[in-house]
């Protein structure tokens, strides 16, 4: 198992446990720059290690996210999530748009534009797959951007085409 897999099974641990304290504590970093927030430091820093700055901070996105929105059960990737909130009956416009700006995002700009799917992702109750999260964002800035593209291979790929096809 990989750190990065540890630490997500760690967090479903304090989400299994019903660890009410550490996941308040960890949802206290959102909307915060990461890192800054001393009460999530407890939970996060025993996983960091000479790492970089920037996979330390997809660290504290990925606790903070996963507080806020801790239900079990994702399977895939961020396309996958917003797919799976379309409205089959209805306009998915809005839908589209936001996903479209989310695959936009700079690097730098990415812990304000996931926290808004996951707040999206949780009022429509759909479930996030953390260990694929993680493991997105801390490849996000590759400059094949074959996160991004792999997100909209899920969300507008075939399967999605042929239940298009199917509702029409």
């Amino acid at each position: 198992m990989t750190k990065e897999q540890s630490f997500v099974a760690y967090l479903e641990g304090l989400r299994e446990r019903e660890d009410r304290a550490a996941l308040a504590a960890l949802r206290r970093g959102l909307g915060r720059p990461p890192g800054t927030v001393a009460e999530m430091y407890p939970y996060v820093v025993p996983w960091l290690s000479d790492d970089t700055p920037w996979k330390e901070r997809a660290y504290y996105l990925i606790a903070s996210l996963f507080a806020y929105h801790p239900a079990p059960g994702g399977v895939g990737n961020m396309g996958h999530h917003f797919a799976q909130a379309r409205d089959p009956q209805g306009e998915n416009t809005a839908i589209e748009r936001r996903f479209t700006v989310l695959l936009a995002a700079h690097p730098d700009d990415l812990d304000v534009y996931l926290r808004q799917a996951v707040g999206f992702l949780r009022s429509k109750e759909v479930p996030v797959n953390w260990h694929q999260l993680l493991q997105d964002v801390l490849a996000w800035g590759h400059p094949d951007r074959y996160v991004q593209r792999q997100w909209a291979s899920a969300f507008w790929g075939r399967s999605t085409q042929n239940q298009r096809t199917k509702e029409g």
